[in-house]
């Protein structure tokens, strides 16, 4: 019996030798993990600390109006969401020089060159539409007898101009968004240029344009006098489709890949961007970021980009040539967004 006890007490002492000859475990896995998920965790606190603050400090330069009227008789909310997009002839933020580079000219500005209709549809009720608004348009202005839509710009400002285009078209406005010559031009000069394909030269001394057919990058002094150019047979209905365009081709620069993932392309276009703006009061970057992913539909093609249904052209006395709607097939397209209904392929 001594035998096997002290036979099973050198075994265990052999056991007990070989576990202590071999190496600790490594312990310091762990808290190297645990070191690295830290750091991970606090790059992504301050990554997300600075996006932050960089949207307050870009919605904090919106500039802001008051531009949706308070009147009797407004139409009520609809289905969707309705935004007015205007360019303005305004000159102020350019300095004499930059107004010689962009051929703006002097005047002081107090009217509209480019009015859009841009209707957001609610989720699932199709895509967004796009409505070019004819600065010619010959309309009904409240307490200014009919002139043309740019003059109520001019006789009483955005709150007229909205009000103006809610009584013709029926549909309330929710948003609304005015740009400047100088916004127009830090715009483009942000995001490197837009790259537009141009059917035909053109050529344009009061609009300082001229460059040649095919498809290239615009600068900023080329891209205003692109969209401001009304040197064609047809004059305001043309060149509103070059403000379609181009409008579509600056939001595809503004969103693509390389200007996002660039923060030297996409910090000075959101600073620089929404600082040359001016939009409604209770409008906010989030509104803005709707937008801009509506505006990209559309000029992918997923939306639709049209002008209000126009039945001829003419002259007022007091408001020279002017643009008449087909009013029955305007009337059936604001019919339609009104109610978010996919617009009637006959408008």
């Amino acid at each position: 019996m001594s035998g096997w006890s002290d036979d099973w007490e050198r075994e265990g002492q052999a056991g007990r030798v070989r576990a202590d000859e071999r190496p600790p475990p490594n312990f310091s896995v762990r808290p190297k993990r645990r070191r690295r998920g830290r750091w991970i965790a606090l790059i992504v606190a301050v990554i997300l600390i600075a996006v932050v603050a960089l949207g307050l400090l870009v919605d904090s330069r919106l500039q802001r109006i008051n531009a949706l009227p308070d009147y009797s008789g407004r139409p009520a909310a609809t289905p969707g969401t309705d935004w007015l997009v205007v360019g303005s002839d305004s000159r102020q933020g350019l300095s004499p020089a930059e107004k010689k580079r962009l051929a703006t000219g002097s005047a002081n500005g107090g009217r509209t060159d480019t009015m859009m209709l841009l209707h957001i549809p609610q989720r699932g009720h199709g895509a967004p539409t796009l409505v070019s608004l004819p600065r010619d348009s010959f309309v009904p202005i409240p307490g200014h007898s009919s002139n043309k839509l740019n003059a109520a710009y001019a006789f009483g400002g955005p709150k007229l101009l909205v009000r103006t285009v809610e009584n013709v078209t029926g549909i309330r406005i929710d948003h609304y968004m005015e740009i400047g010559f100088d916004g127009f031009a830090s715009a483009v000069d942000a995001v490197g240029g837009v790259r537009l394909c141009i059917d035909k030269p053109m050529k344009d001394p009061k609009a300082g344009l001229d460059i040649k057919a095919g498809c290239q990058v615009l600068n900023s002094r080329q891209a205003l006098g692109y969209v401001r150019s009304r040197a064609f047979a047809t004059g305001d209905l043309e060149r509103v489709q070059h403000q379609r365009q181009f409008l579509g081709a600056l939001t595809d620069k503004a969103v693509s890949p390389g200007v996002l993932l660039n923060p030297f392309k996409s910090i000075p276009l959101a600073l620089n961007g929404t600082g040359a703006i001016t939009v409604a009061n209770g409008d906010h970057l989030q509104h803005l970021a709707r937008f801009l992913l509506a505006m990209r539909s559309v000029s992918n093609g997923k939306g639709i980009a049209t002008t209000v249904p126009v039945g001829g052209t003419g002259f007022e006395p007091g408001a020279g040539s002017v643009v008449r709607w087909d009013r029955t097939k305007a009337l059936a397209l604001f019919d339609a967004l009104k109610q978010d209904r996919p617009v009637p392929s006959g408008t």
